[in-house]
């Protein structure tokens, strides 16, 4: 390993350590560092690894074009090296760039070539992750029958796989396809699963997305005191991480909180009548 080399795993390395704590500028100062590095010394793998990284951290702070920039360099260097299961996850980057920016059909164009490389290397992890983006793509695109068909492929790897965070995610996303079809009863066991599987692995981020689920639900069914319950758990997770629905979620409590007071003032009478 050249100094150089060396130079660039280390920045990489401490770009991955801010990028993980959220702090992006630090992490993308690291890894434009790395590249300078990597442009000099040539190496096409570790110039992978740093581009790839860059159009992580681009794609997570909106910056969508660059994100698409230094992706297709990454595959281009990937086609070059003959990496079959490097290709798939780019593509599958590039995929949830089109998602991000609700562009639906190109999406599943990428998420589809990416599913037929990575079923060649047998990588049963990446395909369940493509399963769930597919799920996405067919339930934001009208196709709910379809979207659960893939999100229970997806939960079937996960169990296989016992990556007990991705089976979280899978029942999650069940559960919010049901509650577009209105089967309200059924998105709440999935969403208590998920919740109680988060629970046990102290993931915070992932309980709050179940209960978030949850709300919808016993808000559809009038059930405005358990909505509220779960509400109230999710603006404290908002406000731990700071997390951009804060305001909006803040203000959803406030409503369901004036609805239930108006409801109990309603309810007096009867139970005085009675």
């Amino acid at each position: 390993m050249t100094l150089r080399n060396g130079l660039s795993e280390e920045l990489n390395r401490q770009g991955n350590e801010h990028f993980s704590r959220g702090y992006y500028t630090e992490a993308y100062t690291c890894y434009a560092r790395a590249l300078e590095c990597d442009r000099l010394s040539g190496d096409r793998r570790a110039l992978v690894a740093t581009l790839g990284n860059l159009g992580n951290i681009c794609a997570v702070s909106g910056r969508r074009d660059s994100a698409q920039a230094h992706y297709q360099e990454v595959l281009e260097l990937q086609k070059i090296l003959g990496d079959e299961k490097g290709i798939g996850t780019t593509l599958a980057n590039l995929g949830n760039l089109r998602a991000d920016a609700g562009e639906w059909d190109r999406a599943r164009a990428y998420y589809l070539e990416a599913m037929d490389l990575i079923t060649k290397t047998h990588d049963e992890a990446a395909q369940a992750v493509l399963l769930s983006d597919l799920g996405l793509v067919a339930r934001e695109t009208g196709d709910s029958e379809e979207a659960i068909r893939c999100y229970e492929r997806s939960l079937a790897l996960m169990r296989r796989l016992g990556n007990l965070a991705g089976v979280a995610d899978a029942w999650r996303m069940i559960g919010r396809t049901y509650v577009i079809q209105r089967r309200y009863h059924e998105a709440i066991a999935c969403c208590q699963t998920s919740q109680s599987i988060a629970e046990r692995l102290r993931d915070e981020l992932r309980t709050g997305g179940a209960r978030y689920v949850l709300v919808q639900c016993y808000e559809e069914l009038g059930q405005l005191q358990e909505a509220a319950d779960h509400l109230e758990q999710v603006v404290s997770m908002d406000r731990k991480y700071r997390l951009p629905k804060l305001e909006e979620n803040t203000q959803r409590l406030n409503v369901l909180r004036l609805r239930l007071a108006g409801l109990d003032q309603v309810q007096v009478p009867r139970e005085m009548s009675a």
